[in-house]
């Protein structure tokens, strides 16, 4: 499946959507990047006069590149969803996490989100997940597992 037909199946919209690019989707594993734009609204209040963003943004959007493109990609791997059909129906859980931070991730700031397969069974899906800054900096690592149904 190329990535920019995986991208228009991501169940998520702007402002919720951490997604800018796929540069890598295999059996393995999920390599993509995002840019927080500098007017996000985690931002406002967060923190006062040194706005940083949030560890739970960052989980998610780990989450999105590193385990929710690698599981369409795992369910759908000849592309059989229609054109222009999204993944809207696919329901998915986010089921654990365990992420370690090590530097913030700042407004504008870009980062690179690597996922490695651990597990796809049962519909279940668990990763390793690393984020990275422009510089190859580890911003912060971990594992994530969801669960995806399909719709019926």
């Amino acid at each position: 499946m190329q990535s920019k037909d995986l991208l228009k199946k991501l169940p998520y919209t702007s402002p919720f959507l951490f997604v800018d690019e796929l540069s890598k989707v295999d059996e393995n594993g999920a390599t993509g990047t995002y840019c927080f734009p500098e007017d996000s609204f985690f931002y406002q209040g967060h923190f006062k006069n040194n706005p940083v963003t949030p560890g739970v943004i960052l989980t998610e959007c780990m989450a999105q590149i590193g385990l929710v493109c690698l599981g369409i990609h795992l369910l759908d791997p000849e592309n059989k969803m229609q054109e222009g059909q999204d993944a809207s129906n696919l329901q998915i859980a986010m089921t654990s996490t365990n992420v370690e931070f090590f530097l913030p991730v700042y407004p504008g700031e870009k980062v690179t989100v690597i996922s490695k397969r651990i597990y796809f069974r049962f519909q279940k899906l668990k990763c390793e997940v690393e984020m990275q800054d422009s510089e190859g900096n580890l911003i912060c690592k971990g594992e994530i597992a969801g669960m995806f149904k399909t719709p019926e």
